[in-house]
């Protein structure tokens, strides 16, 4: 570390919550554009003299964005952070979702608002940090992506494109809530749906149709038996909890009427896997089971089907070769605990996937993340601040 400097870098956390604030204003739920964000971002970037770049979605409707600030040389470090977050539909908030509002709970200062800890709180350091970054000999390079929160739909071209065009980094980090842990590994997950057609008829002449509830019924037994033979075998020493691949059904949708055959009956389903283990060939079989179906009930009707559709399939992340970077970023973080896992997906796999090193390590926790009154601890922020100064110093 080059310590020419009298003085060391500094984080104004008043910037710091005034950047969240602003963040959490844009309402960015993955169903919505991200783009008043987005922009808000470049003015800011072009504000301090850093030219970023956009990757939009096939319709322009949402854009991924990616600047570097310092030298364009090999080394740098990458902040990456997705800029959406769930809904807030249904849920009991105690205040407005879209204003940051500080309370004291249990004598704990605590900010509130849609997105705090996952993960506009970590996006607002990293934004704060930029004119620290500015004075370093190695590049930080900013990522910000959309549709993370629908099964890291969205990074993939912006994580394409950062792997043609920078000089190789020495290691991307991804600001997910863990506590400012160390995380070296998590799941991976694929998201499917469903689509059976039948054909209808009155319920009471069921010799004249086709349920496609009760095929949906029979295929998603099928889905169940499967999850159970994953939880029977899990991987060795996974590290995860639950250890095994996970498969769940999270919709299920068919039919208009109690008196009428379903015409058309939907599912979708996730399939969460450790490292090693790739969900298209455990769904192989399942496929299989799809085609035979599809078989005899066409026999009877043409119209119909069964498909079966893969919506995301974000890779699981796993460990580092060597620990010299899980170091670096344990220095960062002032936290020694040993790295861990976590079982939810992220879009580290795919950033590792494209030849990045790649870890985890974030403020807030997991547990406040898709919440009513989602939080996150000042306390974070502020060791989220401290992880920003140390690495501008670590890259001077």
């Amino acid at each position: 570390m080059n310590k020419s400097h009298n003085r060391s870098p500094s984080l104004d956390m008043r910037k710091v919550l005034s950047i969240l604030k602003t963040l959490i204003a844009f309402d960015t739920t993955s169903r919505h554009s991200n783009l008043a964000l987005i922009q808000w971002v470049e003015d800011y970037l072009s504000s301090h003299g850093i030219e970023s770049h956009r990757v939009s979605n096939a319709d322009g409707s949402k854009a991924n964005l990616y600047a570097t600030i310092g030298p364009a040389v090999a080394g740098g470090v990458i902040l990456s952070g997705h800029s959406d977050v769930v809904p807030i539909d249904g849920q009991n908030w105690s205040s407005d979702p879209w204003t940051l509002t500080q309370r004291t709970v249990n004598g704990e200062e605590r900010l509130f608002g849609r997105g705090t800890s996952d993960m506009k709180g970590f996006i607002a350091l990293a934004l704060a940090a930029v004119p620290l970054f500015t004075s370093c000999s190695k590049p930080v390079h900013l990522a910000f992506s959309y549709d993370e929160e629908v099964g890291c739909t969205g990074a993939p071209a912006m994580i394409a494109q950062l792997a043609e065009t920078l000089p190789q980094p020495k290691l991307a980090i991804v600001g997910e809530p863990s506590s400012m842990q160390v995380i070296n590994g998590h799941k991976g997950i694929a998201v499917y749906e469903l689509v059976v057609t039948g054909h209808e008829a009155h319920s009471s002449l069921t010799h004249l149709g086709i349920s496609a509830n009760h095929i949906a019924v029979e295929l998603m037994a099928q889905l169940l038996a499967l999850s159970d033979d994953l939880a029977a075998h899990p991987p060795a020493s996974s590290g995860f909890n639950p250890p095994h691949a996970t498969l769940t059904i999270g919709q299920v949708h068919g039919g208009t009427a109690a008196n009428i055959l379903a015409g058309e009956a939907r599912v979708t389903f996730d399939l969460r896997t450790p490292p090693g283990l790739d969900a298209n060939a455990i769904l192989e079989p399942f496929r299989r089971q799809c085609d035979a179906i599809r078989a005899r009930i066409s026999a009877r009707f043409p119209e119909c089907r069964v498909q079966l559709t893969e919506i995301a399939n974000a890779p699981p992340m796993g460990p580092l070769a060597g620990q010299d970077n899980e170091a670096f970023v344990r220095a960062l973080s002032g936290n020694n605990e040993p790295s861990g896992v976590v079982p939810y997906a992220t879009e580290g796999g795919q950033f590792q996937a494209a030849g990045f090193p790649t870890l985890i390590c974030g403020p807030g926790s997991i547990e406040q993340a898709h919440q009513p009154d989602e939080w996150i601890a000042l306390e974070q922020i502020q060791r989220g601040a401290v992880f920003m100064v140390r690495l501008a110093e670590a890259l001077r």
